[in-house]
């Protein structure tokens, strides 16, 4: 399927003059380039087109969000939440796309900064990635940073999802330091930390426990993974308070991963510090996201056995058929009924 629907993307690209380049693969042989290295071999474009599921689409994002390009999900996967277009629909969306029919919807993304550069020491990525192929390399540094100020290095990372540093010894767990907007918030020991955006909160933040925001939100979720202390509540941050996570001392080593990517290994008195970019995501929308409908199907949510002598409840909360009032008029709400105006 996805073979056959790359061919539609490429029939439709020729068909309209459009250059089509294909972009984050690579041989057995080969290392795996950067977001902004994949990006330039592709011509810096102005959509990228995913094919597959979530991951793809993670994929895809980072190399879109390095110059601002819109990032196109087409949807093979089962329990996606960021892929939208069915296969078939796909020629439907690009001319869409093409001919300003489409709406950007804006997603928050996190950045980086780090005490030092990270590197990958020898033999620990085939330990973690279990043969699944080539991993990305250490984010570069980016440009502004300036050695020496204190306040660490800026690291070329874009992070849709979430920003994990979690234990490498199954028998050690990690300890940090958690800072938010600058004051201790608790010293932690814990298989993982996760710091997540909306869009990542179900993700693995929702695995661990975590609370479930709209992705029209921003902020950031700092979530505890197996904690050995009593408060092992997530943590909603605003989108301008950052998340320092420092590696104690006596702690042992901690990967960090960058939507479930590894891309370096931190040593005790390492530390980051994650926060919102100011580079949003730009994904293509061929009509409002159903966000809410589309927990309820993919989490195959239930009902509790004690509504069922109520009968099934309306699929949505709309109490008239007349236009929505004035003071309503400023909340997103579904379409009105048919007829309505």
């Amino acid at each position: 399927m996805a073979v056959r629907t790359a061919g539609t993307v490429r029939a439709w690209a020729d068909k309209h003059g459009i250059g089509c380049t294909d972009i984050d693969v690579w041989k057995d042989h080969e290392d795996r380039r950067s977001g902004m290295a994949e990006l330039h071999h592709a011509g810096d474009p102005d959509l990228v087109v995913t094919l597959g599921g979530d991951g793809t689409f993670l994929r895809g994002a980072r190399i879109a969000a390095k110059n601002n390009a819109a990032v196109l999900g087409v949807d093979l996967g089962k329990v996606g939440f960021l892929t939208e277009v069915a296969c078939k629909d796909v020629e439907a969306a690009l001319e869409a796309v093409h001919h300003g029919g489409a709406t950007i919807e804006e997603r928050m993304t996190l950045t980086m900064r780090a005490s030092r550069a990270l590197e990958i020491p020898d033999g620990i990525e085939s330990l973690l990635r279990y043969g699944h192929g080539p991993a990305l390399p250490p984010p570069a540094v980016r440009p502004e940073s300036t050695e020496g100020d204190g306040w660490g290095l800026a690291l070329d990372v874009t992070a849709l999802n979430d920003v994990v540093l979690e234990k490498l010894a199954r028998d050690h767990q990690v300890a940090l330091g958690v800072y938010l907007a600058g004051r201790l918030l608790a010293s932690y020991s814990a298989d993982a930390v996760i710091v997540a955006t909306p869009t990542g909160s179900t993700a693995y933040s929702f695995a661990a426990g975590g609370p479930i925001l709209s992705p029209n939100t921003n902020a950031l979720v700092f979530t505890p993974v197996a904690p050995h202390m009593t408060f092992n509540r997530s943590v909603i941050a605003a989108p301008d308070e950052p998340i320092a996570l420092r590696v104690l001392p006596h702690s042992g080593q901690a990967a960090v991963s960058i939507d479930g990517q590894l891309r370096g290994v931190l040593d005790p008195g390492d530390w980051i510090g994650v926060y919102g970019s100011t580079r949003p995501l730009r994904l293509v929308r061929l009509r409002p996201t159903d966000f809410y409908g589309r927990l309820r199907d993919r989490f195959r949510l239930t009902d509790a056995p004690a509504t069922g002598v109520d009968g099934e409840s309306d699929a949505f909360f709309m109490p008239g058929d007349s236009p929505v009032p004035p003071d309503l008029a400023h909340l997103r709400l579904p379409p009105p009924a048919s007829g309505a105006r």
